[in-house]
């Protein structure tokens, strides 16, 4: 009952703290059981909030309003905490946040402005790793006796020699320098004791289970049982990574945790034994970017199948890590819209990268020394406005290397908000039209799956139902012209409706072009 109370009550003051701050009704957001639908932000290219051309936390809490008009429902961060490396990944501090996104006062006004629109917060953790400059390392370098010796693993008895991430003592940022990256000994009691306190103060950062601030859910990256499968530190799952989980969720039994599975591959080790909420459907992303209808179908079968009861998939089509998919896909906008139209309708819960829905391109940079950099432009900024240097625009890799000279982005390119607002056959517009299908339409977000026209022609059929409510989605993936094979009573009922145009179907079996997409629906 009193935590029942404590929903009810946080619900309230979102919805009054919405209308104060936008002078609009807020929506109410999206149960848990209804789903999510995430939007994947890297901070320093999303908007600058002070003219530094660094994108901030003052900058993505001025366009919370964007986020929520667009359909989202909860927003995950890459990390925040400060680091030699401009994604924020290997921390020298963990309990801060970077000086360039801003202040801790900034990150929790950012928090409590976020759950005032309605909008859950999802924080990036990677904490299995310090880079040089954390005092753990700084001030045990040699010093077997120092306070922060044991939190770190060592090549050597006089812990002169750091045990280094992967393969690499040094691995090389976009600034030309090398930075040393050390493994953190998960083993150790105070250690796990530290890493569990510091995610208590993430999600219940006032310390009375009230949630109030905090965070509503992680992201836990490069998440292993054996960590870099070196033999070190085996068995995580079950005595590092499963009691901090238990600990987090006693203070907070909603929180979700979604784990990035190391190995890319389906993730049920991940989500049965490593107990995470939610993995990253990486093989079915692989068959999307193909957009071949068996892989597309195989995936999905073996997704559904590798998934327990009660856990769930994160379905994307691009993150920082990939290259962007209208890039993938040839800058061929149809075959971009088919993309987007089956992530958007398939059982699970979709994630936007930032960008993603104008169609912003990019991929990793080859034949250039490896650094942090190749990767730089499939995380450019955001394209608010038509000019790529307009205020606001987080511009942070300008300059004389190839990450600028050779960007994507372009001004006055078409690909940006500003220009596809105002544009019905805009990517932005797709985007905007399935987003609202989906929250709409409760079979899209919960419903059953089954595949229809599971045969050997181009065409792919998903029927998602809830009750009496069903959604069909027909794409035709081929090159030619071709009819989906459906069952006689698919194709004879007469309550179907057009869900993209709004107006009665035409036939469900009726011949679609190359890449063209159906969304038939019952009222």
């Amino acid at each position: 009952m009193r935590i029942l109370k404590s929903l009810v009550a946080s619900f309230v003051f979102a919805v009054l703290a919405a209308c104060a701050t936008t002078g609009k009704v807020a929506t109410a957001p999206l149960s848990r059981s209804d789903g999510e639908v995430f939007y994947h932000v890297m901070p320093r290219s999303f908007r600058d909030g002070n003219g530094d051309r660094v994108g901030d936390l003052k900058g993505l809490t001025e366009k919370l309003d964007y986020l929520r008009e667009l359909g989202i429902t909860s927003i995950l961060l890459t990390p925040l905490q400060p680091s030699p490396y401009y994604h924020n990944y290997f921390a020298t501090e963990f309990k801060a946040i970077d000086p360039a996104y801003g202040t801790m006062d900034d990150y929790f006004a950012f928090v409590r402005a976020a759950h005032a629109h309605g909008l859950k917060v999802y924080l990036d953790q990677e904490f299995q790793y310090v880079a040089e400059g954390h005092p753990w390392w700084e001030e045990s370098k040699c010093k077997p006796g120092a306070p922060w010796a044991d939190y770190l693993l060592w090549r050597d008895k006089e812990h002169c020699v750091a045990e280094y991430f992967l393969d690499k003592p040094k691995w090389k940022g976009y600034d030309g320098r090398d930075y040393g990256i050390a493994m953190v000994d998960l083993k150790q009691p105070k250690v796990q004791r530290y890493f569990r306190d510091l995610m208590l103060f993430w999600i219940d950062p006032h310390g009375d289970g009230s949630g109030v601030d905090g965070v509503d859910g992680l992201r836990i990256d490069h998440m292993m049982d054996d960590l870099d499968n070196k033999g070190i530190e085996k068995h995580l799952f079950a005595d590092f990574w499963t009691p901090m989980f238990r600990e987090l969720k006693a203070r907070r039994p909603n929180l979700r945790i979604l784990a990035e599975q190391a190995d890319w591959g389906y993730g049920d080790d991940w989500l049965k034994r490593g107990h995470a909420d939610l993995v990253f459907a990486f093989p079915l992303r692989g068959a999307l970017t193909k957009l071949d209808k068996r892989e597309i179908v195989d995936a999905i079968r073996v997704t559904e199948a590798k998934t327990p009861r009660g856990k769930g998939q994160v379905l994307f089509l691009e993150n920082h890590d990939v290259d962007r998919y209208m890039s993938v896909v040839g800058d061929d906008p149809a075959r971009a819209r088919a993309g987007a139209a089956i992530l958007l309708a398939l059982k699970g819960e979709p994630l936007i990268y930032y960008g993603q829905e104008l169609g912003m391109r990019g991929r990793e940079l080859k034949n250039i020394e490896i650094s942090d950099g190749i990767q730089i432009p499939a995380r450019e900024a955001f394209r608010w406005q038509a000019d790529l240097e307009a205020p606001g625009s987080a511009i942070w890799y300008r300059g004389g290397e190839r990450w600028w000279s050779e960007r994507y982005n372009r001004s006055h390119d078409g690909v940006s908000l500003e220009e596809e607002e105002g544009r019905s056959d805009s990517i932005y517009r797709w985007y905007r039209k399935l987003l609202a299908l989906r929250h709409d339409r409760m079979e899209l977000r919960v419903g059953s799956q089954r595949i229809l026209c599971d045969d050997r022609t181009n065409v792919l059929c998903i029927l998602r139902s809830a009750g009496p409510r069903q959604t069909l989605l027909i794409v035709n993936l081929g090159q030619a012209e071709a009819r989906p094979e459906l069952d006689a009573a698919t194709v004879g009922r007469t309550d179907w409706i057009d869900l993209l145009d709004d107006k009665p179907a035409a036939p469900a079996d009726a011949p679609l072009k190359p890449m063209q997409v159906r969304l038939l629906g019952t009222r």
